[in-house]
């Protein structure tokens, strides 16, 4: 699984490339169909706009893509929200995909004890 990290308007120093892929890494360790991670840092120029920094990512996975925009006061502050947002929704992701094949060792091992209390 790879994360590639590109900037717009805004050169990417190693420091922010490993908090990046610090923050993305707990991410893919969470689901193992992540094929791979892009995210995009830019700046906006625009001295009247709120939130300058914006931090985008789309993570591709097997079934699909998930993508995510955040935007903060500074570039740290946009990739944290954007790794707490990533997560939520491959989490999400994830219980959708398995939560759709409806055999599963845990709903099999759950209708066998409620039988068992059931029958005393």
């Amino acid at each position: 699984m790879h994360i590639y990290v590109n900037g717009r308007n805004i050169e990417i120093t190693d420091a922010i490339k490993a908090y990046v892929k610090e923050k993305f890494g707990k991410v893919a360790n969470h689901y193992d169909q992540i094929q791979g991670i892009d995210v995009v840092l830019s700046v906006i120029k625009n001295p009247s706009a709120s939130g300058k920094h914006v931090a985008e990512v789309s993570c591709k996975m097997n079934t699909g893509v998930v993508r995510c925009e955040e935007a903060g006061e500074s570039m740290y502050e946009s990739i944290d929200l954007l790794a707490d947002k990533l997560a939520r929704q491959v989490q999400k992701f994830k219980d959708k995909s398995i939560g759709s094949d409806k055999s599963s060792i845990r709903t099999e091992a759950n209708m066998e004890e409620t039988a068992e209390v059931v029958e005393e």
